[in-house]
């Protein structure tokens, strides 16, 4: 074997997931949506990167993740795809891509998985959407559940508030993961749920539970990127733990530039021609 073959790096593919819950190994999951970031975390060692409907958000400006459209979940995860070389591409399905119509929502995965290269997608919710997640794992395209603070859901939950505090919905919950696997689902989103809750549903289930503001208990986590990185400013949930003040770095280097402009020191003697 080549000394090049013998250094490329291991795709993780669903796989490759479940072995890393066997072995309680646990799983880095990071959002992107273009392909610079995507090259670094994958260059990093990313387990997955999830092209999440909030860029719907943090790209293009909205206030809920409803308006992104399937055109431009492509778009951005085409752009993730043709960066990576190990992590697994899971892409979010947006709203009105799966909902009420499975024969829409096959539709909507196999135009994604063809026209980006990703590796499984993304849906929403519980038995409501079920048969929608059967049909598109009996074409062959990986699944991954979300349940828990959905926010595709906002307007008919109308707040962000953590989910299944309460004894039924806490029920419900679980009732769905359990639907979720047994229908094919090859891991599961918990967001923003009581920690004690997020670690009953990862012991009981066989897929991995990456959670995100779901408590230390589940399989892994996973943040959004910009909100890790002190991009977004405007956003300060319990369970996010900001590992960089990008928005101050950024800031700072622009406003030497600009300074710079204007007092022409850029460029100097050695930056021109």
């Amino acid at each position: 074997m080549s000394t090049a073959a013998s250094e490329k790096p291991r795709r993780v593919t669903t796989h490759v997931v479940q072995e890393m819950k066997l072995r309680r190994e646990k799983i880095a999951m990071l959002t992107a949506y273009d392909y610079s970031f995507a090259k670094i975390l994958d260059r990093a060692g990313i387990d997955v990167i999830l092209v999440g409907d909030s860029a719907s958000n943090v790209m293009a400006g909205h206030e809920t993740t409803v308006p992104i459209t399937l055109n431009e979940m492509i778009y951005h995860a085409s752009s993730v795809v043709r960066a990576i070389e190990r992590a697994l591409v899971i892409v979010d399905m947006p709203f009105g891509s799966y909902q009420g119509n499975s024969k829409e929502a096959l539709n909507s995965a196999i135009r994604i998985m063809k026209e980006t290269g990703a590796h499984g997608v993304k849906l929403e919710g519980g038995r409501e959407i079920i048969e929608s997640v059967s049909r598109i794992i009996s074409a062959g395209i990986p699944v991954m559940g979300h349940l828990g603070l959905t926010p595709q859901a906002i307007h008919k939950f109308g707040t962000y508030v953590v989910r299944a505090k309460e004894e039924a919905e806490a029920k419900k919950l679980v009732d769905d993961a359990h639907l979720l696997e047994e229908a094919g689902c090859f891991a599961l989103v918990l967001e923003k749920i009581p920690a004690a809750l997020g670690g009953q549903v990862a012991g009981e289930l066989k897929i991995p539970v990456i959670g995100i503001g779901a408590g230390r208990f589940v399989d892994g986590q996973v943040l959004v990127l910009h909100d890790m990185l002190g991009i977004t400013q405007d956003f300060s949930p319990r369970f996010l733990r900001r590992y960089h003040n990008l928005y101050q770095e950024i800031t700072k280097a622009i406003t030497n530039y600009i300074d710079d402009v204007k007092n022409l020191e850029f460029p100097n003697e050695k930056e021109q021609y």
